[in-house]
């Protein structure tokens, strides 16, 4: 059955006191409104989003993240009802059945609507209304039910009475219809209300009078239902998803030691066996390998980790570790890094653009940009690859089995031949034969008896006198 889904997020979302269109605050890998694509997605043959405040910003995102979506303006927000006219109004031929969902219930499964929507299906209804029961309804519309059970009606909160507003089963906002009936009754809303707006819930009392079955499907996990209004609810559904998201990666096989402080975007893959410490935030399209080690303190972004890596205390951008690799503590990875097998970056590196060769070493201190450093060199402490000149950025090709020695620089572009070796302290501006050692740097001259020339009355010259006297007088002045 061909099945339309159509996404409301027109409005502006004033208690988010944001200028951002509410739909597009992020939560943990999508916005608040791809949630609800990506739920929606399975189920649909075609998905309109509706649109109006900052309409350019959502049709923008809409059409980076789901392209085969469409949008639609509602340049005048005059309630739901009016919202799901203006998108129909939009679509030729639509037919079978017509899903409404709210752009702000990131918590939605697509197990869930698939439920909803069959029963829907089966019983043959002209409409369903997701229900769930909830401890605190505060303003959201209430379930009706009949004496027999049935669906009676949907109250909104404001036009509710005090005995209406004690029942706890409340209207999610997510609705199945057939078209047709939808189409019909949409014709005949009337914003008699006190929003003066014409309230898509008023449909099932339409098709209700009209002796069209109308029903009501029970979320299991009332949690899925939650809207967001502002920053503290936000907030809120981050915790429920990040417990989701966590329980269902340690169910696969993954050990997570501290739920609690790691946070996994939803689009984040992490293969069984793999090991995410306390303080992990794993984002965007990162992707964990079997038998990683990750944590703790730790921050990827589209990084991925092959099979067996270590990564501790680290940050990493647009990277890829290689198996067996290890990365930190405190190390920063930056776009375009690519870490071969067994090769190490380790404390207080940073690496940009640069590739590793299987066990390559940068243990510590040093910067690494734009470079490509063969297998099995190691890069001694306090070396900097010098790879801009204020104007342009040059590549330094470094071989394999080389060793660098502590506090050297490459002045790109530079070429350092296999099997060679730089002399600490040497500024390399020149090409280095295979198997040469490399020394570029003034001799040590040693100027006796300067301190007590040009500082006699220092501290320094005191202790460098009796450290002379204690030597037997020698150089004492």
């Amino acid at each position: 059955m061909a099945r339309t889904v159509i996404i409301l997020a027109a409005g502006e979302g004033k208690r988010m006191k944001s200028d951002l269109p509410k739909v597009l605050h992020p939560l943990l890998g999508r916005t608040l409104v791809g949630h609800v694509m990506a739920a929606a997605r399975p189920l649909a043959a075609r998905t309109v989003v509706v649109v109006g405040h900052r309409a350019e910003l959502v049709t923008a995102h809409v059409g980076e993240v789901a392209p085969d979506a469409s949008t639609v303006l509602q340049a005048e927000q005059r309630g739901t009802g009016h919202a799901v006219r203006t998108a129909l109004d939009a679509l030729d031929g639509v037919d079978g059945t017509v899903l409404v969902l709210n752009g702000d219930v990131p918590l939605l499964r697509t197990e869930t609507l698939a439920a909803m929507v069959g029963a829907h299906e089966d019983a043959g209804a002209a409409a369903t209304v997701l229900a769930a029961e909830v401890a605190s309804p505060g303003g959201l519309g209430r379930i009706l039910r009949d004496a027999d059970g049935g669906l009676a009606g949907i109250v909104e909160a404001r036009d509710a009475t005090p005995e209406q507003l004690a029942i706890r089963e409340i209207n999610a906002g997510i609705y199945a219809f057939e078209a047709a009936a939808l189409r019909d009754a949409l014709g005949k809303l009337t914003a008699h209300n006190a929003q003066g707006e014409e309230y898509l819930t008023d449909v099932f009392g339409l098709l209700g009078q009209a002796g069209r079955r109308v029903s009501v499907h029970v979320a299991a996990d009332a949690d899925e239902t939650l809207g967001c209004n502002d920053r503290a609810e936000l907030a809120q559904l981050g915790a429920l998803l990040r417990d989701r998201i966590n329980a269902a990666h340690m169910r696969a096989g993954v050990t997570i030691v501290d739920p609690a402080t790691t946070w996994i975007d939803a689009d984040v893959t992490i293969e069984r066996d793999a090991v995410v410490e306390p303080a992990t935030y794993l984002k965007g399209a990162t992707a964990i390998a079997a038998g990683a080690v990750v944590g703790p303190d730790v921050t990827l972004v589209d990084t991925t980790v092959g099979a067996g890596a270590e990564v501790v205390r680290a940050h990493a951008v647009l990277a890829e570790i290689g198996p067996q690799a290890k990365v930190g503590p405190y190390a920063y990875l930056r776009p375009g890094t690519t870490l071969g097998v067994k090769s190490k970056v380790g404390t207080f590196v940073e690496v940009k653009n640069s590739t590793l060769g299987e066990g390559a070493k940068v243990p510590h201190l040093s910067y690494v940009g734009d470079a490509n450093v063969g297998e099995h060199t190691n890069i001694g402490a306090a070396n900097v690859v010098a790879n801009y000149n204020w104007q342009s950025k040059s590549r330094t090709i470094i071989g394999a089995y080389v060793n660098t020695g502590s506090d050297s620089v490459l002045v790109a572009p530079v070429r350092l031949g296999d099997g060679s070796t730089t002399a600490a302290g040497s500024i390399i501006t020149e090409d280095v034969p295979p198997g040469a050692l490399a020394i570029a740097r003034e001799r040590q001259v040693n100027k006796e008896g300067w301190i007590h020339r040009a500082r006699p009355d220092s501290a320094a010259a005191a202790a460098a006198k009796a450290a002379a006297e204690a030597d037997g007088g020698a150089a004492a002045a």
